[in-house]
This record gives C-alpha cells, sequence and structure tokens, in this order.
C-alpha cells in the first residue's frame, strides 16, 4: 500500500513539475509578446506627420453656406462668391508642419431628397479621413443640419471610448456679423458635446483662416491613424496571450 502510495506521489509530483514548466514556458512567451508590444507602442507614441500623406477630406453642410467658396479659397487662395449645384472632388498637394499632404476634397452638394441623401452621405462618410462640416453663422436652419450631419458620421464612424472621427465645425461669413443667428458660443457648446473642433471664419475675407481649418483637420486625421493603430495592435496583443492560455 505504501508503495502504490509512493508512486502516486511521485507521478503526481511529476505531473506539477511538468504543468510548472509548461505555465513557465507559457509566461516566458507572454513576456516576449509584451516585450513586442512595447517595442511597437513605443515607435507610434509620438503623433509626427509621416514623409508623406494622404487624406480624405469630406465638405458637408447645407446648401448656401460656402463649401465651394471655402474649398477654393483653400485650393487656389482666391475667393469666388457665387457657384452653381455642383458636386466635385479636387486634388492638391500641400505642406503641413513641414510635411507632404496629398488632398483629396470631395465638395458635396446637399441633397434634399432624404433616400438620396443617406445614399450619397454614406458612401462619403465611408470614404473619408476627416470632415469639415460648414454652416452659416446667418442661417439657422444650416447650423441644425449640421448638427444632424455631425450625428450620422460618429453613428458610422466612432468607436467608444477609442476612437472619434476627425470633425471640424467651421462657422463660415462671419464678416456677417449683423445678420447673425447663430452665436459662436452655440458654434463652441456643440464642438464640446460631439468632441470636435471648432472655428469661426469668412471664407470672403481671409485665406490663413481656412487654411488653419485644412492644416488642423490634417493634424487631427494623423492622430485618429495612431490611434486606430494602437487599438489594432492592443487586439493583436490580447489576442496572443489569450491564445497562449487557452493552450495552458
Amino acid at each position: 500500500m505504501r508503495a502504490i502510495d509512493t508512486a502516486s506521489q511521485r507521478s503526481l509530483g511529476d505531473r506539477e513539475r511538468g504543468l510548472g514548466r509548461e505555465l513557465s514556458l507559457k509566461l516566458q512567451m507572454i513576456l516576449r509578446i509584451l516585450h513586442r508590444s512595447i517595442s511597437y507602442f513605443s515607435e507610434i507614441t509620438v503623433p509626427s506627420l509621416p514623409k508623406r500623406m494622404e487624406a480624405n477630406v469630406a465638405i458637408l453642410g447645407a446648401d448656401s453656406v460656402g463649401k465651394s467658396a471655402l474649398t477654393v479659397r483653400f485650393l487656389t487662395r482666391r475667393f469666388i462668391g457665387e457657384y452653381g449645384d455642383i458636386e466635385s472632388v479636387y486634388n492638391h498637394n500641400g505642406t503641413v508642419a513641414g510635411k507632404k499632404v496629398a488632398f483629396n476634397i470631395w465638395d458635396s452638394r446637399y441633397a434634399q431628397d432624404q433616400l438620396n441623401q443617406s445614399l450619397v452621405k454614406e458612401k462619403q462618410i465611408q470614404w473619408a479621413d476627416g470632415f469639415v462640416l460648414v454652416y452659416s453663422i446667418c442661417d439657422r436652419a444650416s447650423f441644425n443640419i449640421a448638427q444632424q450631419q455631425i450625428q450620422f458620421i460618429k453613428s458610422m464612424k466612432d468607436y467608444p471610448g477609442t476612437y472619434r472621427a476627425p470633425i471640424i465645425i467651421v462657422g463660415n461669413k462671419s464678416d456677417l456679423c449683423h445678420r447673425r443667428t447663430v452665436s459662436s458660443e452655440e458654434g463652441r457648446l456643440l464642438a464640446l458635446a460631439t468632441g470636435c473642433q471648432f472655428c469661426e471664419i469668412s471664407a470672403a475675407e481671409t485665406y490663413h483662416g481656412v487654411l488653419l481649418v485644412f492644416h488642423s483637420l490634417v493634424e487631427r486625421i494623423n492622430e485618429s491613424k495612431i490611434l486606430i493603430r494602437k487599438t489594432v495592435g492592443r487586439k493583436s496583443i490580447i489576442q496572443s496571450v489569450s491564445s497562449v492560455f487557452t493552450r495552458i
């Protein structure tokens, strides 16, 4: 009986040592995964612009708020006040913070038909890296439309707790303050509530304000791409660690 007990104890001890060695190997694998992840994240922590970057920018808003005027002002430095009911995609090479950026700018028109509007917006939102939401400070209805479009974008692009679509809210026509119906405070509060940036400009009066809109958006797009890479990296690490434990 003692011999059987001794053999059982030896067998149990062997199994425990085997499990201990296996656990040690698993822990070493996990440490190697974590070491690689630290190296990975250290390489993408600083949100500097890459040497060359492509940015797909969608210009959204109601009719007659100055979307085309703002876009053309950025592209040519010139202000053109009158535009037809057109929709265009422009390609433009620029420099932001000393880095080359290839802009693809979709200057869209506002579709009144709800079905067509939803289909067009879905296509634009999937295509775009970032958004310029334009309203006129002289037009309360255009401000309301901008709010609706922001919510639509965020419902498709945002991931709670991790990623927010890069959006800049632009109150245009600040040169027409005597006709103002939307206060600056309302624009700032909307941006604060939705996690967007906000500025008021006059595409008619200044090129610098328009330039700042696009440069700020590019910086936000770059930050969002870094965040996406980090999120993908974290998921990969979690999956790797989980797969190790499932084999224990």
